[in-house]
């Protein structure tokens, strides 16, 4: 139902009781405390390795072990593990919609609807399965079997609020920012109807670092605080509003947030490795300190940068990325700026939707447009070329865009004063 928080309060009493169980139990409970609680993934994936070594036949390990693997970045090592759970156990849908998020996250769409495709002829069915559809579909660019997922949703009411978050972003993804607003409100009164104000929280957070990319900032402020009114006790929408305070230069209630997010999750791997990193780099960045953004995001580094978020219905939006990119841009150094927003562009199949994906072809764009500037002879020219098609590229996805979005206007002028 995406309430982590719930489900973690759950984790952790079975954590406690776990002397009470038998030795397979224990370590199961282990591992889900591991992975869910405490965010300790290395300690997940030995508990689970340690439970596959007794009982080899426990498909959930398997598909747990996968999961952890997922959240480390290490997506090959996942779909072996996940291989090895859809051998012991070919009907349970999750081997079959976590695989195909895998492939995805590989870029193996033609193996991602293999997957999809198995399940179906399985008779197997989930709301994930709709959710990956409509991914590949909208890579794909198939509106009509994006419409026909939303519909199998919308049929859904536990549900249907995923459907409209994932319509929102798509809005936003091409700068309909109006449109994504009132989605993002339907998705959440949709989420709170089916009782799962986390997912709603995350929805307004989602939103308000949508905005906080596109210049927005007091609509961004909004959001964050209507996504931390909804589930204040969430970690995942409490670090989504860190990063978007940080995004809108709230430094101040960045930090603070960011503090206590620091000591309540110590040793929790994506909060150290990801989340923290990129609220700290994104607060660097605001006090004119690039290098130290950049030194900030040294631990946020594949594998681990490229590790999928639980709350999120894409695998990541690569945000530490997107944040190095500009730091870069920041230092003056544009080929290293390029190659940090078109590895957001090579994994379509992690981001999805999200508005970074989209941002990162304007990224390419300013990148190549330093290295004009700062270029000389054959090479400026050459730079100037390439940032003039991203540009083109950019503009001709935001042609029917708000008029009213800050980044949108900054694109266009820079594009004319390039031309």
């Amino acid at each position: 139902m995406g309430e982590l928080a719930r489900g973690d309060e759950y984790f952790a009493k079975a954590f406690s009781l776990r002397e009470h169980t038998s030795q397979r139990e224990n370590l199961l409970i282990s591992g889900q405390y591991y992975l869910n609680v405490t965010g300790e993934l290395d300690k997940a994936a030995e508990a689970y390795q340690e439970t596959l070594a007794i009982y080899p036949r426990e498909f959930r390990t398997a598909n747990d072990l996968a999961i952890v693997y997922a959240e480390l970045g290490r997506y090959e090592d996942a779909m072996r593990e996940m291989q090895h759970a859809r051998d012991l156990n070919p009907d349970f849908v999750g081997v079959w919609e976590n695989g195909a998020n895998y492939e995805m996250g590989l870029q193996n769409f033609d193996e991602a609807r293999r997957l999809i495709a198995g399940a179906q002829q399985r008779k197997l069915d989930d709301f994930i399965l709709h959710i990956d559809l409509y991914a590949m579909a909208f890579l794909a660019g198939d509106s009509s079997t994006m419409q026909g997922q939303v519909q199998w949703l919308g049929t859904h009411p536990q549900v249907q609020n995923f459907a409209l978050s994932l319509e929102a972003d798509t809005a936003a993804y091409s700068g309909h920012d109006q449109q994504a607003q009132d989605l993002t409100r339907q998705a959440v009164e949709s989420a709170v109807q089916a009782d799962s104000r986390e997912s709603g929280g995350v929805w307004w957070e989602n939103a308000a670092l949508r905005e906080a990319l596109f210049g927005n900032v007091a609509l961004a402020r909004l959001d964050v605080v209507a996504g931390l009114k909804l589930a204040p006790a969430s970690e995942s929408v409490q670090v989504e509003a860190a990063l978007a305070h940080a995004m809108v230069g709230d430094n101040a209630d960045a930090q603070k947030m960011s503090d206590a997010l620091n000591q309540k999750s110590p040793l929790d791997t994506q909060m150290q490795s990801l989340w923290l990193p990129a609220i700290r780099a994104q607060i660097a960045l605001n006090q004119k300190d690039a290098s130290g953004a950049v030194r900030d995001l040294q631990v946020a580094l594949p594998p681990i940068e490229y590790g999928q978020f639980a709350f999120l219905t894409n695998l990541t939006c690569l945000y530490p990325t997107y944040i190095r990119g500009n730091a870069y841009l920041a230092t003056g150094q544009g080929a290293q700026a390029a190659a940090e927003f078109q590895k957001i562009i090579d994994h379509s199949g992690m981001v999805w939707n999200c508005a970074t994906g989209a941002l990162a072809k304007l990224g390419v764009a300013r990148a190549d447009a330093l290295e004009a500037r700062s270029g000389r002879g054959a090479d400026a020219d050459a730079a100037r070329v390439r940032a003039l098609a991203a540009y083109k590229d950019f503009l001709t996805l935001w042609k029917d865009a708000d008029p009213d979005v800050p980044i949108s206007q900054q694109a266009k002028e820079e594009y004319e004063r390039l031309q």
